[in-house]
């Protein structure tokens, strides 16, 4: 799939002087600009485009998490990757921190690929959005846009919260969810013809294991 969570700093607020002439047993009013919520120290100005950020940032972010379970086949015999050592959790820590901060990145309006790039969109065997058709989509509903980077921040977040408790049986759900999140932005914004694609992809794997189990 396509990621990403930029942080929103609390304003330092100066010191109220009350007069005691103006007391009263009433709550004060809240400050409008209290109710706008916290406030930025400075303007964030993208540097590269979606697709730089996804590259650079966020995916291999997240391979620190796919890749901190698994099983291999060797000889015929199974073995299970977890992490074991304090190496091992403090990497999949810094992929679920940069993920759950990155994420909000992609809040920052930016390109979605650098000058030039269309991705894989011309051509008879075009699969992919052109960045102008995924700023159209984002445009036409930045809910859902908002709702994708969510659900990657989320993730971010659940990881983060199994390594402060070292819980390696929960990583194999994690990635899962982390897979999903990453699909299904990808399904939406990035090359959305695959969403026909991988019912049938399912539909011919079960009807395969069907045959298998009669033969």
């Amino acid at each position: 799939m396509m990621a990403v969570s930029h942080r929103a700093a609390r304003r330092l607020y100066g010191t109220l002087i009350l007069s005691t002439t103006a007391w009263s047993c009433s709550a004060p009013a809240a400050s409008p600009v209290a109710a706008r919520g916290p406030e930025l120290w400075g303007d964030l100005k993208p540097v590269v485009s979606v697709k730089e950020l996804m590259r650079d940032v966020l995916d291999p972010a997240s391979d620190y998490v796919f890749d901190s379970v698994g099983i291999t086949l060797t000889r015929g015999r199974t073995s299970e990757k977890t992490p074991k050592t304090d190496a091992d959790w403090d990497r999949i820590r810094v992929g679920a921190v940069t993920m759950a901060e990155g994420a909000y990145l992609l809040k920052i309006p930016r390109p979605f690929a650098p000058n030039g790039d269309e991705n894989n969109s011309t051509g008879p065997d075009a699969s992919e959005l052109s960045p102008a058709q995924i700023k159209a989509k984002l445009e036409l509903d930045p809910v859902l846009w908002n709702a994708k980077i969510e659900a990657l921040r989320n993730v971010g977040l659940e990881v983060m919260d199994i390594v402060r408790r070292r819980d390696a049986a929960e990583l194999w759900d994690a990635t899962e969810n982390l897979d999903r999140a990453c699909e299904a932005c990808h399904l939406e914004y990035w090359y959305p013809g695959e969403k026909e694609l991988m019912p049938k992809l399912d539909r011919r794997l079960r009807e395969r294991d069907i045959r298998s189990r009669h033969e």
